[in-house]
């Protein structure tokens, strides 16, 4: 789930239908909104966070210690014009990157998850043994399906949301709720939550088939992490 800030409900509404033509989850959020909500978010709807996309705000630049206090995910800033020195001073002030608009959800999407591996890659380099097992699989993790041993595994969306997420939070277990949010988004309430164990069931029999062990550990009331 990706969270848009700005002062203009046009700006949110726009983004947040672009990444839903893209199969994303995301909610618009006015900055005048954006940090009452931040303080009083429940833990499981800030981890279902994937990055925060912050446009035109007054006090844009006192938003990344208000966000980093509160969640890992990675913080894009757009702005209007290329500017060095507003570039320089969102840096300054934590922001991970900055695109000018109009960007497409899909640059936004790889952008922030080259942030996430950068974050993690002490974390994976600790976990190679482990990770070595699944050197055949193969996620892009911008819309695209993923592949093993070079063939291309045609996943329905969802289940590639949660393989993309499992993958992401290698070998730290996440709730059913937090997976719930994390694709379907927090503030969904026509679905119910126990979608998510068909969807990992079904996703666990296809990855099974094809590396001939399971890279899913499931942990009754622990919930689900990516371990091999």
């Amino acid at each position: 789930m990706y969270v848009v800030m700005d002062e203009r409900s046009m700006v949110t509404d726009g983004y947040v239908a672009s990444f839903s033509r893209e199969g994303v989850s995301a909610v618009g959020l006015l900055a005048s909104d954006f940090k009452g909500w931040l303080q009083t978010a429940r833990e499981p709807d800030l981890d279902a966070v994937q990055g925060f996309l912050l446009g035109d705000c007054a006090q844009r630049s006192s938003l990344p210690d208000l966000i980093h206090k509160r969640s890992r995910a990675p913080i894009i800033a757009m702005i209007e014009t290329r500017s060095l020195t507003e570039t320089l001073d969102l840096f300054t002030a934590g922001i991970d990157d900055v695109v000018r608009k109009p960007v497409h959800v899909r640059e936004i999407m790889a952008r922030t998850e080259s942030v996430w591996r950068r974050s993690q890659r002490s974390q994976h380099a600790t976990a190679k043994e482990a990770a070595d097992r699944t050197e055949r699989l193969r996620v892009y993790f911008d819309g695209r399906d993923p592949d093993i041993d070079g063939e291309k595994i045609a996943l329905p969306r969802r289940e590639r949301q949660i393989l993309e997420l499992l993958i992401r939070n290698r070998g730290r277990r996440l709730t059913k709720e937090q997976v719930f949010n994390a694709v379907y988004g927090a503030f969904t309430s026509d679905v119910d939550e126990s979608v998510v164990e068909s969807h990992i069931s079904k996703l666990r029999k296809k990855l099974r088939e094809k590396l001939s062990f399971d890279p899913i550990e499931v942990r009754r009331y622990l919930g689900y992490a990516f371990v091999s």
